[in-house]
């Protein structure tokens, strides 16, 4: 096989892409990715060493580390060039850190994994290691699926941590396990249970990360507020911002502010609506379109620029009238795209290049009107407790309804659009993620005016869900968030999902429905485990789930 990729959903028959990868990426860049994975664990055990002899790492390996994983998250960056130079960088860097390590004392260990010592400077280099770093070279099949299943949350949890870094939010024991786990994914002395415990602990780095960001996204643009986003469009040439990163929305928001050129959010960037910050720039008009992968009929109706800060990136065809409006920053990238580069210390990205074309092209065309609600989040639903404690006592409200993730292509996902639809009107949704627009948009009403969908914001944002199940666990005064009513009915498509559902697993999370298939980088024992364990089950027929959930 030309490559092997399985760390989405939607894998190949829900195997393995080994041919070109569902998401559009090609043989090449694949072993470009895997090479990047493999340097950066080369790196992580030359930190992790040091760290144990009390040498200080800085800060700008920390962020080649977390930048790297982000780049090779599904979807994110598909400019080879960029990989390139970046794996080009990174061995720099790896070396550097060597260097500093034995200058400081450091004794280095008498065998060292291929990944530490490995070196090439050319890309044929680079593609003739693609045997070695591929995902297979780990031959034993659970060892393999718990080690992919550990890398693919430390590549959600650096999405996150690289968002907080970007509103000047670190904390350095995210980084610490970051880098410990990569390296320990080399280390073949480790057992199946080692991994596990390995695997459960990056589910509590992951709701540390969720925390970090919360914190920073709140203390830079206070907290979410509920809020009723239009769906329409505006008179005015428009700049549709795609992704996730909060900074790059308030730079550009900044820099159209009085040019004629009105801004709109797409898909995971919804939630920014909800902020009290962006609610003065009367240019911000509202959220155009749907989830990620309806992105090729609607950005060819938008007609005006587009600007990914992150993943998700859906290959235009050729016959694109958008793809030379097409601009990426941050960790997104897409050969032939004009690439938006990093701020410097202290300033901010320059998007007038993005402004400029704006003003040439015509308004959006109008695909939808309405408004639909945002803006639940964790302090959000926390003041109405006393409304909701009382309407759960009073038995308006029975159960909650955990409906967060991703969504995605399949047809098969039309199923939460009929689980959303069809449950019964004493239940609530709680949701995050780009999953809600399988359903935001459907008139399911409210309960006592709580209305019946409540959204959280973005994936990261499922740490919203979890404070809120904590804080209705204390008022109900129980000692199990199990004992709650509510039942978690998940979809996945990405990392960032992956790190959501093992930072779900560490809070003691059970029954879980995940869909709308279960990963397929898990091998039957692992997969048997987490069955076995915590009560990990795949979807079925809406009617039977809903009624089993209900019971439960």
């Amino acid at each position: 096989m030309s490559m092997f990729c399985y760390q989405c959903q939607e894998a190949t028959k829900g195997v393995a892409c080994t041919v070109v990868g569902t998401c559009g990426k090609k043989e090449d860049l694949c072993h470009l990715q895997d090479l990047t994975m493999y340097v950066l664990k080369g790196i992580s055990i030359y930190t992790t060493l040091a760290r144990k002899q009390g040498i200080e790492i800085n800060d700008s390996v920390n962020k080649v580390v977390f930048d790297g994983l982000f780049m090779t998250i599904t979807n994110a960056n598909f400019d080879n060039e960029r990989f390139v130079n970046f794996i080009k960088d990174a061995l720099k860097v790896r070396d550097e850190v060597r260097e500093s390590f034995v200058n400081a004392g450091g004794k280095l260990p008498e065998e060292l994994h291929d990944s530490a010592i490995w070196t090439g400077e050319t890309e044929e280099e680079f593609e003739a290691k693609n045997e070695d770093v591929s995902v297979l070279a780990t031959e034993n099949e659970d060892i393999r699926s718990l080690r992919e299943l550990v890398t693919y949350g430390v590549k959600g949890m650096a999405a996150y941590v690289e968002h907080a870094y970007n509103l000047g939010h670190e904390k350095e024991e995210i980084h610490v396990f970051i880098q410990r786990a990569l390296a320990s994914t080399t280390d073949d002395s480790l057992s199946v249970d080692d991994l596990v415990g390995l695997t459960l602990e990056t589910g509590k780095y992951g709701v540390e990360a969720m925390q970090l960001l919360d914190n920073a996204n709140t203390s830079s643009y206070g907290n979410p507020v509920a809020t009723k986003v239009n769906i329409g469009v505006g008179d005015k040439p428009g700049i549709l911002i795609s992704g996730h990163d909060l900074r790059d929305i308030e730079d550009l928001l900044i820099q159209t502010e009085g040019k004629g050129v009105d801004v709109y959010t797409h898909c995971e960037m919804l939630p920014a609506h909800a902020y009290p910050a962006f609610k003065k720039y009367k240019h911000f008009i509202g959220n155009y379109g749907n989830a990620w992968w309806q992105q090729k009929e609607e950005f060819t109706a938008f007609q005006g620029p587009i600007l990914f800060t992150t993943n998700c990136i859906v290959p235009p065809s050729k016959s694109s009238t958008y793809a030379d409006k097409v601009f990426t920053t941050g960790a997104a990238g897409y050969p032939g795209s004009k690439h938006i580069p990093d701020r410097e210390k202290g300033g901010r990205k320059d998007f007038s290049e993005i402004i400029e074309l704006a003003k040439t092209c015509p308004p959006p065309k109008e695909i939808e009107t309405g408004e639909i609600n945002g803006g639940f989040a964790h302090n959000q639903v926390i003041e109405l407790a006393d409304k909701v404690v009382d309407a759960v006592k009073s038995g308006a409200i029975k159960k909650f309804f955990v409906m967060a993730g991703c969504d995605g292509r399949q047809n098969k996902r039309n199923y939460y659009t009929d689980f959303a639809s069809k449950l019964p009107q004493d239940t609530v949704i709680l949701t995050a993620g780009c999953a809600k627009f399988r359903y935001n948009k459907l008139a399911l009403g409210d309960i006592g005016g709580i209305p019946r969908v409540l959204d959280a914001g973005q994936c990261n944002d499922s740490y919203s869900l979890v404070k809120i199940a904590l804080a209705l666990k204390e008022v109900f005064g129980l000692d199990d968030l199990n004992d709650l009513p509510i039942a978690y009915n998940i979809a996945w498509y990405e990392q960032k999902a992956v790190i959501v559902l093992l930072a779900l697993l560490h809070l003691g999370v059970k029954n879980i429905k995940l869909g709308p298939t279960l990963p397929a980088f898990l091998s039957p024992n692992v997969a048997n485990v987490l069955i076995e364990n915590f009560g990990i089950s795949g979807i079925g027929e809406v009617e039977e789930d809903m009624e089993n959930l209900l019971r439960a």
